[in-house]
């Protein structure tokens, strides 16, 4: 499934930076009998749909030239939407000061779960301040503890 993600990226990447456009993440996935790919991509002041839109008609004639997909799929264009996925480096930097959803792969602390502002990132830890009830506290989850990152919506 990587493989053809990296394929897929090698064709969308060039695309989305000639138009400005970041690439923020792909996927690759089977929903009932159809399989969906699914590309997201971001610029500064947000993505509207006609940018979407010019995206996926470039993406599908490269897609349609190369055909690194053996099996039928729907292609879909979108934005990552106000919880966008934090995967890499820049993505984490970025969302230094953000309120973040964090999952880790095992237990820290007795926790797999954190919901709070993004205090710092070097590269290999994550501080994470959450609310306790009343109180804050002051988390530290490793890099490669992650499973998975988003920016979250602090209600």
């Amino acid at each position: 499934m990587s493989k053809v993600l990296d394929q897929v990226e090698e064709l969308v990447k060039p695309i989305t930076d000639e138009l400005g456009f970041e690439l923020v993440d792909l996927a690759f996935e089977k929903e009932g009998k159809n399989w969906f790919l699914r590309i997201f991509i971001d610029k500064d002041g947000g993505i509207d749909i006609d940018e979407c839109a010019i995206v996926s008609e470039k993406v599908s004639e490269k897609l349609d030239e190369s055909d690194p997909i053996s099996q039928n799929y729907f292609l879909e264009v979108s934005s990552p939407g106000a919880e966008r996925p934090l995967k890499k480096e820049a993505d984490f930097e970025n969302a230094v000061g953000s309120y973040v959803h964090i999952t880790s792969y095992e237990p820290i602390d007795d926790r797999k779960m954190w919901e709070g502002t993004l205090m710092s990132y070097d590269g290999n830890e994550l501080i994470i301040e959450i609310k306790d009830k009343t109180r804050k506290i002051t988390c530290v989850i490793p890099k490669d503890k992650v499973a998975k990152a988003r920016l979250a919506i602090e209600f």
